[in-house]
């Protein structure tokens, strides 16, 4: 008989996964048999300090406090048991980014967060000298950036991490990096599975004349694969966690992973021919590769899955912020006639309609750059609605070319891969806050992907769930599996979600509609020139 999930905390083989996203932090308790049983959470928002976005050292750990005695209420609402003990634990957060501390472990410069996009001088350089497409929000770019800006903390710089590392570096004492996460700082040899040895070469060597007592790899995390040991919970970090005390030291932690790791965890998808798109605040798309591509390209990102496998991803910054103000009005509409609101039914109703408009969205086009987009080219971004006075300008219309603009640059990179590069892909499947209206944002996303779509129960989950995911097959890994066959046999075995194919008309609707976009991309462009 499987012991119930009262048992299961009580004798500290539950599992805890905490991620760190844009807006929320959350944490998961899984059971042996991986299934949640108890989850927390605490709302946070970046901030704007100095022209860059960051979020302060103080609210990374009242809110990781805060997310975890969420969950302790949780658990203590449930089963009227404490937290004392884990069977592990994992820390996963939004990737890139910059965190640079000096020897006292002291943060030299504010958190830049993956979102900040003064990074386009060092991004450019290094892309040319690695002959590597080097993104703006990689932490190298980042550290680079410093360097040609003459930054004076940069001599200091005793240790460079991400979001992830950083909390995982307090709570075990350890430098270390799941290497998903480490590929977002600095390209990983798929031979090696460790940073480029060819990069790190050439970074000194460029660096070199600037004279600082550093060499990369002394500042860099180690880079290690899932399944890895990666320390233990230190009695600091228990009480840095959990500061009711009752949270016992000694507990195993597997590697820190970036939010793309875990999605690709919690959706099934790190083995070869697998993708999966990520869509809530910004998008991405992961698809795991069969062979390296051709050259580089601009629009598409090199990363690794959390077992090191080559992956090609299109990050987008905008995905369903600029629609949620939208439909937001309808609410306020809603308010104003004194009906009571149920947001629910107010997206169910919107995103439904939408689905009765033109395929080609009547000649409407929506750009929701709420910030800039580096696939289309934007440093900087303004949400805008475009229409001539002759387009089907209907309800329906308006909500769907809403919905296509939250995937469209995402379809722009991917035609890349699915039309130059001739990548194939067995399976797609979708995560995040778009796929909450059952059917909608999948019948949109399969028609720009020109792809079948599977969304799986567990989609909601997130990135949360992955890192506990991760945390188990570092501790129930009994049969040494390789990563794609212990998630396909220990975790999702027959679920392969609910999968919608697109239509013919979907699909030809859906690229009349980007040739609109593409042609559009000037008015934007002047709209961005534009300062109030």
């Amino acid at each position: 008989m499987k012991p119930d999930a009262k048992s299961t905390i009580e004798a500290g083989k539950a599992i805890l996964g905490i991620e760190f996203g844009s807006t929320r932090i959350k944490a998961v308790l899984i059971d042996q048999e991986n299934k949640p049983i108890a989850q927390g959470s605490h709302t946070w928002e970046n901030q704007l300090v100095d022209g860059l976005w960051t979020y302060s050292v103080e609210a990374i750990w009242y809110g990781l406090q805060d997310c975890y005695a969420d969950l302790r209420s949780n658990v203590k609402k449930l089963y009227d048991i404490e937290i004392e003990a884990l069977a592990a634990i994992g820390v996963s957060a939004m990737m890139h980014g910059y965190m640079a501390f000096n020897d006292k472990e002291e943060i030299l410069v504010p958190f830049r967060t993956w979102r900040n996009t003064n990074t386009g001088q060092a991004a450019a350089a290094l892309s040319e000298l690695f002959v590597y497409n080097i993104p703006l929000r990689w932490s190298i770019s980042h550290l680079y950036q410093a360097i040609l800006d003459n930054e004076e903390h940069v001599k200091d710089i005793n240790y460079l991490t991400t979001l992830a590392g950083f909390i995982h570096w307090q709570i075990t004492g350890k430098k270390v990096l799941g290497i998903g996460d480490a590929s977002g700082m600095l390209p990983i040899d798929p031979v090696t599975k460790n940073y480029s040895a060819e990069m790190v070469a050439k970074f000194d060597e460029l660096i070199a004349p600037k004279g600082y007592n550093w060499k990369l790899l002394d500042i860099l995390p180690k880079a290690l694969p899932a399944g890895e040991n990666a320390g233990f919970l230190t009695p600091e970090g228990a009480k840095m966690l959990d500061v009711s005390g009752h949270l016992k030291a000694g507990i195993p932690v597997c590697p820190p992973e970036g939010d793309a790791g875990t999605g690709m965890v919690a959706t099934n998808a790190v083995k070869q021919r697998t993708g999966n798109v990520s869509a809530g605040t910004s998008s991405f798309s992961m698809i795991v590769l069969e062979k390296d591509l051709s050259k580089p390209y601009e629009m598409i990102d090199m990363v690794t899955t959390p077992d090191g496998s080559p992956v090609a991803m299109v990050h987008c910054n905008n995905c369903t912020s600029d629609l949620n103000a939208w439909i937001n009005l309808f609410k306020e509409y809603q308010e104003l006639l004194g009906i009571p609101v149920d947001m629910n039914e107010v997206y169910g109703k919107l995103y439904n309609h939408a689905l009765t408009g033109n395929a080609d969205c009547g000649g409407l086009i929506s750009f929701n750059y709420i910030s800039g987009e580096p696939v289309t080219g934007f440093a900087d971004g303004r949400p805008m609605f475009v229409r001539s006075a002759n387009d089907k300008f209907s309800l329906a219309n308006f909500m769907r070319t809403h919905l296509y603009a939250s995937v469209g640059v995402l379809k722009i990179g991917n035609d890349i891969l699915f039309k130059e590069e001739k990548v194939k892909v067995d399976r797609i499947t979708g995560h995040g806050g778009l796929f909450k209206t059952k059917s909608v944002g999948q019948r949109v996303l399969a028609a720009a992907l020109n792809s079948p779509i599977s969304v799986m129960e567990t989609a909601g989950e997130g990135g949360a769930w992955g890192i506990a995911l991760l945390g188990s097959f570092l501790v129930n890994n009994e049969k040494k599996q390789p990563l794609d066959a212990f998630l396909d046999e220990q975790v999702f075995g027959e679920d392969a979600g609910v999968e919608i194919a697109p239509t013919a008309e979907e699909v030809a609707g859906f690229n009349a509609y980007i040739e609109n976009y593409k042609a559009a991309l000037p008015i934007e462009e002047a709209a961005v020139k534009f300062k109030k």
